[in-house]
């Protein structure tokens, strides 16, 4: 089945809600968090002068997340206003009438789109508790309303039905917070229809699957926590029969039902159990068999297809992820369109954001190591390009610093990929600092080659910056993931380390002034390294990380209980001895005495995956060795942060604690973490 707890750890910008007021009801220990005062004089460690200020790089665009009305007759963007509020506007392509028709108050708008040609949705929810609500408004800003007005709720889009526009299908852990269920839900009223029911709790239903008329043709249930069988139903007057069997160590899960047959058997499935990479074969859900094997890479597992609804769902192209994102044409139709985006926009990167109902305009992003981003429409019928905004026009590309693909041997043999940003500054022969950035997860995600803030905030002032994908990281194969098993705190650290290692042979990197910063389960890694290698790094920045895993399973929110199995097999087993001694070992709270070098931590408050006490403990711990240990909290954040304001306060932070440690004027004497 698709192995669905993958993530756990990501560092996301999950909202915030309205702060707290009173003292004893802020979550934490707030006694612990360093003043706004401590703050700002460790923010002015940083200084020079310097092309591009911090908020340069972490101000939101004035105009994002353009779309089209299925239709094209509309198109909707956010536009930020004074008070970096992102308010929804829509424009009537034939008249130029813009309206505001969603306000951003007190609760951030975690996303939108359109739901039809009349209505548009968006999700909220409140504290950073990731507990969604879906909204609705006319095109027009009239008939607000909250379609899921539940407390404590998590609603999921699961699916559009494009032939019932005034509908949807979603998902809720409405009756039991363990486990979500599918609804059919009216846009305009919120009325409810339960489509299935997930009775279970013990081997709850993972995974549905519906066609594009609404019907529910299979679905995935969890079996003992860690098996997932496949379900289907033949026809509407017979039950669901299972179709196979497999661990969360494998993957396969239906892409989509194959509609250009009249045989209504045929799917589009992602599948690894015959192959070590994610491949897409042509599957019968009757006869339980492959008829074909689709597409697939030796090395990269494929990220999807996309396919025409317009005509008939023929496949327009298959893509994956390499060094760079790689799209293979196969359509006729988009194989031109293809070739006229590649000779537009040369070696930058382009996505297709969105397209209309006719497929005659086409909404681009194009991007690139340099590039923020800029969006294009393209009319199929002027045959001509036009550029709709510049995200980030202030950022120069020519200022820009170079993201270079690298891969490595591990040393145990693995071959291991991963991205070094280069300051200029290391072009002219001068060595500089390194800042090694794990990614979060850790099992699944991965780093891509792509415009980032953060590598290049770092590079304008002078450090180069190294990410990784360390073993257990998606999108390399089933063996390459599955060897990050147990491994937290031992061999995925190995990864970095031996990345270091290589990037300091390539000639320009200072090893003496080696720092590392993760966020989610990278500031986890952040601190396990700073326990296990604590010679390696000057300083360490851990963002909303994990400091004591026997308190971070405790915290779990409700919907992933029935996971925990997978958690004990993947992570480690909290009630078996043998992992609870490497439990101790590996939780850095527990081994604070191993941690020598100077630690800044960051934390929301309201975080539901990364509960606040794991960050008061390394505080806690920390300080009553006598460390100094500068300690920020936002109270309206949640499991990484939204606001604006708080993000650019946070890296002005970040660039002060390592221009303090890092920067080669400082005395060694000020590098000191300890008390005098």
């Amino acid at each position: 089945m698709k192995t669905y707890f993958l993530i756990i750890l990501t560092a996301l910008t999950v909202q915030g809600v309205t702060g707290q007021t009173k003292q004893d009801s802020l979550p934490g220990n707030p006694s612990l968090v360093s003043s706004k005062e401590e703050l700002k004089m460790l923010a002015d460690q940083e200084k020079g002068n310097f092309a591009y200020a911090v908020q340069d790089y972490f101000e939101r665009p004035k105009q994002s997340s353009f779309q089209f009305s299925p239709n094209g007759m509309y198109f909707s963007y956010r536009e930020k206003d004074d008070a970096s509020k992102r308010h929804i506007y829509v424009k009537n392509t034939e008249t130029g009438v813009v309206k505001r028709v969603i306000d951003e108050k007190e609760e951030l708008i975690r996303g939108y789109g359109w739901a039809n040609n009349n209505r548009l949705i968006y999700i909220m929810d409140k504290g950073g508790d990731e507990n969604y609500h879906l909204f609705a408004v006319d095109l027009d800003g009239t008939n607000v309303k909250d379609l899921t007005p539940f407390d404590g709720v998590r609603v999921d889009i699961l699916s559009e039905l494009k032939e019932q526009p005034e509908y949807m299908i979603i998902t809720m852990n409405k009756d039991n917070q363990q486990i979500f269920e599918p609804y059919k839900i009216n846009i305009n009223t919120g009325a409810l229809e339960k489509l299935y029911e997930n009775k279970d709790v013990h081997n709850p239903i993972s995974g549905y699957d519906f066609d594009k008329e609404g019907v529910l043709r299979a679905f995935s249930q969890q079996e003992n926590g860690t098996n997932y069988s496949l379900y289907y139903k033949i026809s509407k007057d017979k039950p669901f029969e299972k179709v196979l069997t497999t661990t969360w160590k494998d993957n396969f899960y239906i892409l989509g039902f194959d509609y250009t047959t009249e045989y209504p058997h045929d799917a589009f499935v992602m599948s690894n159990l015959e192959n070590d990479t994610d491949e897409i074969v042509l599957y019968d859900l009757a006869k339980k068999e492959v008829l074909k094997k689709v597409f697939s890479n030796p090395v990269f597992d494929v990220d999807g297809m996309s396919r025409s609804r317009k005509r008939g769902y023929e496949i327009d192209y298959f893509d994956y992820t390499g060094e760079k994102s790689v799209v293979i044409p196969v359509s006729e139709v988009y194989k031109t369109l293809h070739q006229k985006f590649k000779q537009q926009f040369g070696d930058k990167d382009f996505s297709i954001v969105n397209k209309t109902d006719e497929e005659d305009k086409y909404l681009l992003y194009v991007d690139s190591d340099k590039l923020y981003g800029v969006y294009y429409l393209y009319d199929t019928k002027k045959d001509n390009f036009k550029e709709i905004m510049n995200l980030m026009p202030q950022l120069k590309e020519q200022d820009m610093a170079e993201m270079r693909p690298i891969k490595f041997k591990s040393r145990d043999g693995f071959t291991l990929y991963g991205y070094l940003t280069i300051p200029k500054e290391a072009t002219t022969g001068k060595k500089v600092p390194l800042i090694v950035n794990p990614h979060g997860g850790p099992y699944g995600p991965r780093d891509y080659w792509e415009f980032n803030p953060e590598t290049q905030l770092f590079a304008s002032r002078g450090y180069a910056t190294l990410q990784i994908n360390y073993r257990g990281s998606g999108g390399y194969g089933k063996k390459f993931y599955l060897a990050g098993s147990k491994q937290i705190g031992r061999k995925m650290l190995d990864d970095l380390e031996d990345g270091v290692q290589y990037a300091k042979s390539l000639g320009f990197i200072d090893q003496n002034r080696i720092a590392i910063y993760g966020g989610s389960y990278g500031g986890l890694a952040t601190l396990g390294s700073m326990v296990k290698t604590p010679d390696l790094y000057q300083c360490g920045v851990d963002y909303v990380g994990v400091s004591n895993l026997f308190t971070f399973f405790k915290s779990f929110p409700p919907y992933w209980k029935p996971y925990l199995a997978q958690v004990y097999e993947q992570w480690y087993d909290e009630n078996d001895p043998k992992d609870q001694q490497i439990m101790k070992e590996v939780s850095p709270a527990l081994n604070v005495d191993k941690i020598t070098k100077p630690l800044f931590v960051v934390q929301g408050a309201n975080d539901p995956r990364v509960n606040i006490n794991e960050s008061d403990q390394i505080v806690t711990n920390l300080r009553e060795r006598g460390f100094e240990v500068p300690y920020m909290v936002k109270y309206d954040e949640g499991h990484g942060f939204g606001h604006e304001k708080n993000r650019i306060e946070l890296y002005k932070s970040m660039m002060g604690f390592f221009a303090k440690h890092l920067k080669s004027d400082i005395a060694p004497e000020d590098k000191t973490s300890f008390k005098n």
